[in-house]
Formats: structure tokens, C-alpha cells, sequence
């Protein structure tokens, strides 16, 4: 038994120590982290006994409630075992940034007149010529020498219009007879007609900045390195970010795993390759027979097989590339069941982190798909156990009083809590971030389970993307299971609420209440991700540039390849609709001058004159758009959100969800 006032003495502690400590140091320092998460290791340690001596063994067996009982600890401990991979992996980082000034000027100093050969390879299948010229396009932007590089694409669609842009810009277009081993299959083509030192690979929607080579390119003066490995940035907003309507206050989903934890994996040597924005050498390709066909991740695959042969892969957390993420539900979820389906497809693989030959043992573990594994499970638990209680009266645990379990639950999830807001302050919200992951385990469990009785049982499938990619659609399947999740576990709490109705009285029931209530909530959110908004057909930048409209000076806003929106004085006025936009750098563009607005309370700089808003439509055909997209895509702009405005995506979500209960 433990006291009330005693109960929240552990959680203060937590807090104290987080206002004390972690608050106070640089959360890129190792120290500092290592000392942080073996902080909360300790406290996750002392949960995990606490169950197990008290809440667990303890139970009687009484039948279907002790298996229940054992099922839900079990589970938690699965949870403990990533959690604690986790924090050992997140107890260190690196940046590589200063190495890769330091690599770079001796690289190219010493092969001034003498640098590698570079082939890069763009594998493709089904994608629109609007998503390929970008990249084609940007390839051949590349700072580097243009008799050490050559540009391969490689068309898995074999198709007539591809060949004629690419022998039109000056790339080679490869095809084969047929699509056998899908990418990795592609690529290995592309390696008997290609010869070039090194190889860079960017997928059909990843345009590469200017400067990739320049910064990757040094890291291979050490003989160890198999791979170089860029971060996967995007200039259009994913689905979760549309569908919550928090496209300009958070940021992508997989800002997390490239911002913070593939830096983390890079300084103990486990980082692998996520296939596109990365660079490998061909020796090292060649010394594992190529890029490995088993596993339709052959990303994940051509690490673990480097691994074996003694190269390593390197990640330089840097912004050298923009792509398309995912830009509906329907590629969200053929991407991401891609990923966890080829990651536990490397369990049953000779070359894999079970039976692969030449890793160390930590090396065997970082590699193991736990997140894929655990995480899909334990958040279905999370929203079944209130459930499970309220309509049957099972008990998760052997259960004492609140006090204790407050003693033991609640400072866990406050230094985890913690703990995440303080290593990714600008990537990671509670409640939101549990709102995503509860969302996509409806879809994914079904696939880590069918993965696991049949991992080579579904072949590979390319993200859809690009124009012809536009409709809007409704995920009914999984809304279909939160809003039962939502009525089951709001009937529950009604029932035990009312006096006479209630079938539970335990000292565990306003526990089981409060679950429930952050269940509901949770689960509200998630389905707001369900509801598909509007995809726009172009993105565009913001950007603050001089321009000139018909002789005007005026202040460009925002840019894409289609349009302009133009900032100029109020008392501007033009003789007609059809208007020349004069950028720096091009010819004159003839655009058609479509909306004016006029922004309430809007001023210039100097404070005293209001601003028209020119909306401008332009064509840019031939070198002029190449021009364009070579000003737009490669390495001037972004589309990155800085930091996570706390106050902002509360209301938002507010107000979505308000909005959504109003249409329904």
C-alpha cells in the first residue's frame, strides 16, 4: 500500500531531475544523453519488477483473467525490451557535418585533376513524366565534372516518351525484358551497363541537390565505407499532416527517424540504407554479388550484406535531396507495409541479423525489426485493456490499490514522455504522436502478422505517386475499426458510470475511467487522418525575391513551376489580364494574370502602404523549365517545418475535429 501523498513522489522525482539536469544540457552531447536514458532505463526497470513481483505473480489462477493477466505483462515487456534498445541507441549521436568539411577539402585537393567516376542510377516504373523531369533534371544539375558522371535511367515501364526525354537531356535510358526482382533487379541491370566508381541512387520522385556528391563523395577516402546515406527530405506535405491540417506546424512523419534517430544509429555503426538519397561503392556492390534480391527491402538487405563483408554505412544528417512523401493513404500504407514486411523478411534471410555471417552481436540486435514487431501490438493492447475491463471485469494486473500503481505507472510515462520532448523537442508530441501510431496499427498489425506466418507471401509493390494519383478517398476500413474501438469503449465507461447499470466497482475503475478517456481522445484524432483531403497538384515555395510585373517592382511570395504569387504596391494597375514576369535569371515570362487578392491589414516593409497579391499562371517549356526546376529543387528552397508550434497544433486539431463532428 501506498500512501496518496507518497504516490507522486517518484513522479516529482522524474520531474526534478529532468528541470535540473536534462534541461540544462545540450541534448547532442553524449554524456548528457547516456546519463538521460540510463535515467529513464532505471525507472522502466523499476516499473517492470514492480509488475512482475507484485501485479503478476501474485495473481491467483482463477482461470481466462490469469492467462489475461500473464498475456498483458508479456506484452509490456516486449514493450520494456524495445524501450530499452531504444534508449541505449538514442544514449549517443553524431554529426558528421564537420567531417565531411574536413574529408572534403583533402578529397578534392589530393584528385583535383583525378576524381571518381559516378554513376547515378534513377530506377522507375510507373511514374509521370511531372515526377521524373524533376529528377532527371536535377541529376544532371550535379557540381561535379560532366566526363566523371553519367546519368542512368532506369525504366522498369519501358517507355517510349522516356527514351525520347532522356536521350533529349542527355541521360541514358535502360530498360530489360522483363521485371524480374522489381528495384533491386532494375538496379543490378543498370550495374552491367554502367562502369563508374561509386553509384548514387535516387529514387524517381528524389530530385539530388547540387552539392550531394561534394559532401557524400569524402567519406570514401576511408576503404571501410560501403554506403553514404543522405536524410529523405520533401517539398509536399504527407497525408497525416494534410488530413490533420497541421501542414504548416508539423512536420512529416519521418522527420523523427532521419532527424534523430539515424544519427543516433550512424555513432554505433548500425546505420543502414533507406535506398534513395544514398551512395555506394561498386566494389563494395560487387563483393556482395550485387544488390540482394531476397528481401523486397534491398536497401535494408545491401546493408546487412556490406555488414557481413566488413563495410560499414555512413550517414551525413544533411539536407541534399527533396522528394514526394507519400502524397495519400493509400501509398502511406503500401509504403510503410513494404518497410515492415521486408524487415521481417530479413529474420528468415542467410544474410540476415539472425544468420548472417561477420556481426557482432550488438550489431545482430540493433538490426532485429523490433520496432515492426512490438509497437503495433502494444498499441492495440493499450486501447483493448480499459475495454476488457469495463464490459468483463478482468483485471490487467493483480491490483493493490491506485496509490501503488500511480507509484509505479505514471513516473514511467512521464520520463518517457520527457525524455522524447527533450531529445526531438521539435519532432515529438504525446498525444499526437500516439494519435499517428494507433492510427496506422489497424492497418499494420494484420501485416506484421501475416509477415511472420508468411514473410515472402506478398511481392513487391511501388509507392503510387505523381498526377493520375489525385483522388481523394475515405480510409473506411480504418475508420470502421476506431469509431468501434471510440462506441465500445464510451459505452463501457457509460455503463459503469450510471449507479444502476454499473457492473464494476473496483478500486482499478477510475484508472479504467481516465484509460479510457485518453483512449477516446487519442482515437478521435487518429480519425481525423481517415478523412482525405485535397491533394494539390503542384507545390510551391515560399520564397522573398524582387521581381518585375510589366515594369513593376514587386516581391514574389511564392514560386512553383506553374505559378507565382506576386506582392505588389496597392495603387498598381495593369492594362490587361496577359502580364510579363520578369525573374531574375530568365526571359520574361508571359503569364496570365488569373486572381488578385488583397490580404486584410497586410503592409509593406515600410509599414505604410497596403499589398495587392498577383496570382500569376505561366508555361515554361524546354531549358526555361529545366531552369526552373534546377532554381526550385535543388538545394535553394525548403519546405522543412523548424519547430513545432505546441499551442498552434492544439487548436488546430481542435478545430478540426470540431469541424468534422459539424459535417458528420
Amino acid at each position: 500500500m501506498v500512501q496518496p501523498l507518497l504516490a507522486l513522489a517518484p513522479t516529482l522525482l522524474v520531474i526534478a531531475f529532468f528541470l535540473l539536469g536534462p534541461s540544462n544540457w545540450s541534448r547532442r552531447r553524449t554524456w548528457a544523453r547516456a546519463i538521460t536514458c540510463a535515467f529513464v532505463g532505471v525507472v522502466a526497470l523499476r516499473y517492470v519488477i514492480w509488475r512482475l513481483t507484485e501485479t503478476v505473480l501474485p495473481y491467483p489462477n482463477d482461470g481466462a483473467n490469469f492467462y489475461w493477466v500473464w498475456f498483458v505483462f508479456i506484452v509490456e515487456v516486449l514493450a520494456f525490451s524495445e524501450v530499452v534498445l531504444f534508449l541505449i541507441l538514442m544514449s549517443r549521436y553524431v554529426d558528421r557535418s564537420a567531417e565531411a568539411d574536413r574529408l572534403g577539402q583533402a578529397f578534392f585537393a589530393q584528385r583535383e585533376g583525378d576524381l571518381p567516376t559516378v554513376d547515378i542510377f534513377i530506377p522507375t516504373y510507373n511514374e509521370p513524366l511531372d515526377v521524373l523531369e524533376r529528377t532527371i533534371v536535377g541529376a544532371l544539375a550535379l557540381d561535379y565534372p560532366k566526363d566523371k558522371l553519367t546519368i542512368y535511367v532506369l525504366d522498369d515501364g519501358r517507355r517510349e516518351w522516356l527514351k525520347t526525354f532522356c536521350e533529349g537531356r542527355g541521360a541514358i535510358h535502360v530498360t530489360r525484358p522483363d521485371n524480374a526482382h522489381a528495384k533491386a533487379g532494375n538496379m543490378n541491370n543498370g550495374l552491367r551497363v554502367s562502369s563508374g566508381d561509386f553509384i548514387a541512387i535516387f529514387d524517381a520522385d528524389f530530385v539530388p541537390y547540387r552539392n550531394f556528391l561534394r559532401r557524400t563523395l569524402p567519406f570514401f577516402s576511408d576503404e571501410t565505407i560501403g554506403i553514404v546515406q543522405t536524410p529523405q527530405h520533401f517539398f509536399n506535405v504527407d497525408p497525416v499532416q494534410s488530413n490533420l491540417g497541421l501542414e504548416k506546424i508539423w512536420p512529416d512523419e519521418q522527420r523523427l527517424f532521419f532527424d534523430e534517430i539515424a544519427p543516433s544509429r550512424d555513432s554505433w555503426d548500425v546505420s543502414f540504407c533507406c535506398g534513395s538519397c544514398s551512395i555506394a561503392r561498386r566494389k563494395a556492390v560487387d563483393a556482395i554479388g550485387g544488390f540482394p534480391t531476397e528481401s523486397i527491402t534491398e536497401d535494408l538487405l545491401t546493408t546487412l550484406s556490406m555488414l557481413n563483408r566488413g563495410y560499414k554505412t555512413r550517414y551525413l544528417n544533411e539536407r541534399l535531396s527533396m522528394g514526394l512523401a507519400a502524397e495519400n493513404l493509400t501509398g502511406y500504407f503500401v509504403q510503410r507495409e513494404r518497410w515492415c514486411q521486408g524487415g521481417i523478411q530479413t529474420l528468415y534471410l542467410h544474410n540476415g541479423p539472425l544468420r548472417g555471417p561477420g556481426l557482432s552481436l550488438f550489431q545482430r540486435i540493433m538490426f532485429l525489426p523490433m520496432s515492426w514487431l512490438v509497437q503495433y501490438l502494444v498499441r492495440f493492447v493499450v486501447l483493448l485493456v480499459p475495454i476488457v475491463y469495463l464490459w468483463f471485469g478482468a483485471l490487467p494486473l493483480y491490483f493493490t490499490d491506485a496509490g501503488d500503481y500511480v507509484s509505479h505507472q505514471v513516473p514511467l510515462l512521464a520520463a518517457y514522455f520527457l525524455l522524447m520532448l527533450w531529445i526531438t523537442p521539435t519532432r515529438y508530441l504525446p498525444v499526437v504522436s500516439s494519435a499517428v501510431g494507433t492510427f496506422a496499427a489497424f492497418r499494420m498489425l494484420p501485416t506484421v502478422i501475416s509477415s511472420l506466418v508468411r514473410p515472402f507471401g506478398k511481392p513487391f509493390k511501388v509507392t503510387p505517386k505523381g498526377s493520375g494519383n489525385e483522388a481523394n478517398a475515405f480510409d473506411a476500413y480504418t475508420f470502421t475499426w476506431i469509431a468501434g474501438f471510440i462506441v465500445v469503449t464510451a459505452l463501457g465507461l457509460l455503463i459503469n458510470i450510471v449507479p444502476e447499470t454499473a457492473q464494476i466497482r473496483g478500486a482499478f475503475s477510475p484508472i479504467a475511467a481516465l484509460w479510457s478517456g485518453i483512449n477516446i481522445i487519442v482515437l478521435l484524432i487518429a480519425s481525423l487522418i481517415c478523412f482525405e483531403k485535397p491533394r494539390r497538384l503542384f507545390q510551391a515555395f515560399k520564397v522573398d525575391e524582387v521581381v518585375e510585373v510589366d515594369g513593376s517592382k514587386g516581391h514574389v511570395v511564392s514560386l512553383s513551376l506553374e505559378k507565382a504569387v506576386v506582392a505588389v504596391p496597392a495603387e498598381t494597375r495593369f492594362q490587361s489580364d496577359r502580364v510579363r514576369l520578369t525573374i531574375d535569371g530568365f526571359k520574361p515570362l508571359q503569364s496570365d494574370l488569373k486572381l488578385v487578392t488583397q490580404r486584410r491589414g497586410d503592409v509593406t516593409r515600410s509599414g505604410d502602404r497596403r499589398r495587392y497579391y498577383l496570382h500569376l499562371y505561366f508555361d515554361l517549356r524546354g531549358s526555361e523549365r529545366d531552369k526552373m526546376i534546377v532554381k526550385l529543387y535543388t538545394g535553394r528552397y525548403s519546405q522543412d517545418i523548424p519547430d513545432i508550434d505546441k499551442v498552434a497544433v492544439s487548436v488546430n486539431l481542435l478545430l478540426r475535429a470540431f469541424g468534422r463532428t459539424r459535417t458528420a
